[in-house]
């Protein structure tokens, strides 16, 4: 072989491996997440796992919930009025430091010379988010346990959060084969980029469109109404959830099984009641501000910028790692609300189509310790 083809040679096998080490290649590790041999294993990339956020200290210590209400220190408090006036600054000065751009502080908000009017459409906004976390809080606690939210975990410190979605303009030629892709082929980070339809949200997070695709029968039922040609969109809505938390499909589901609940972990159960809660939030407490949204905060199709899973994982099993920000902030726990019951998966009655009890009891296999012994 001549020097120069040795030359070749080297220099494409050299380029193969610089290309091969930004794939699969690199330290993994495995952890076994529910009984041996039911194929519950999480394989986990140190390399790529996205880290907790910074979160910031509370502005000061939480003060007593004594003294006069902010309704009777404060003109035009509509939400918060029942609080004692001290709980209500502390708050007042968490959201500026978790929503507000530094250079306006407490001015994004409000009019500094009248801090009574309604004049500035994020007032308006606030209103309606801080119902929306006491309602995340209270009656989705069957997803937020014990844990809940507040407005740091979505806004981060940003004014918008930084995962959103609003709807998606239709294909321009949706008659010709060519430049007509549907919603799909197109790189897009909310489905792993995959072919994979990526514009699933508003049939799944704004629609209640079922998800289940897998049906008890090859015949047609009554309960089965989900054609297969879901199973695509269905799909791409999987790679979301799995992208949205950095964990693999088993996380929730059996791979003997992905359709049985009886089968599958209790974080299924735990993601079951999470897509109803973005339905919720995105359907009573954003699409309800549209007319308030100035229009540059909306979509293209003049929609509100709006919520799915990565927008409070951010890349994280648990939002902010696991960390809880509600004893710095009890306000935002909400009033009492009876919690979500225990209800029929989508796809029909079918025994193993339930969320079994067991999956809210603590026998279920909520981590690594139990399942394993």
């Amino acid at each position: 072989m001549s020097t120069y083809a040795k030359t070749v040679t080297f220099g494409v096998t050299l380029g193969s491996l610089v290309l091969l080490t930004g794939c699969e290649l690199g330290p993994k590790t495995v952890s076994q997440v529910g009984y041996r041999g039911a194929g519950l294993n999480q394989i986990n990339d140190p390399d790529h796992m996205a880290k907790a956020a910074a979160i910031p200290a509370a502005p000061y210590a939480v003060p007593e919930d004594t003294g006069p209400l902010a309704s009777e220190s404060y003109q035009n408090v509509q939400v918060l009025g029942g609080v004692s006036a001290e709980r209500f600054n502390h708050l007042m000065a968490a959201i500026t430091q978790w929503v507000a751009p530094p250079a306006q502080g407490c001015n994004y908000c409000h009019n500094p010379e009248n801090l009574a009017s309604d004049e500035k459409y994020t007032k308006i906004v606030a209103r309606k988010m801080i119902q929306m976390t006491w309602n995340i809080n209270t009656k989705y606690a069957s997803h937020v346990k014990q844990t809940g939210v507040t407005c740091y975990t979505c806004h981060a410190g940003n004014a918008v959060p930084q995962y959103k979605w609003t709807d998606a303009v239709a294909s321009p030629n949706p008659g010709r084969i060519r430049g007509a892709k549907f919603g799909q082929n197109a790189p897009d980070p909310n489905v792993g980029y995959a072919s994979l339809p990526s514009q699933g949200f508003t049939d799944y997070f704004q629609n209640a469109n079922q998800i289940r695709v897998a049906s008890s029968s090859a015949y047609p039922s009554k309960n089965h109404v989900v054609s297969i040609k879901a199973a695509e969109s269905s799909y791409g809505l999987m790679m979301h959830l799995s992208s949205s938390l950095g964990v693999n499909c088993t996380y929730c589901h059996n791979s003997q099984s992905f359709r049985s609940w009886s089968l599958s972990r209790a974080q299924r159960a735990t993601a079951y009641y999470g897509i109803r809660m973005v339905r919720d939030t995105n359907d009573q407490y954003i699409s309800s501000l549209q007319s308030v949204f100035p229009a540059y905060r909306k979509g293209p199709l003049g929609d509100p910028y709006k919520v799915n899973c990565m927008t409070c994982h951010q890349g994280l099993s648990k939002p902010l790692g696991g960390k809880s920000m509600i004893a710095d902030n009890p306000v935002l726990k909400g009033p009492p609300i009876a919690q979500a019951a225990v209800v029929p998966a989508e796809g029909g009655p079918n025994a193993d189509e339930t969320v079994p009890d067991a999956f809210n009891t603590p026998a279920a296999m909520t981590d690594t310790t139990k399942a394993t012994q």
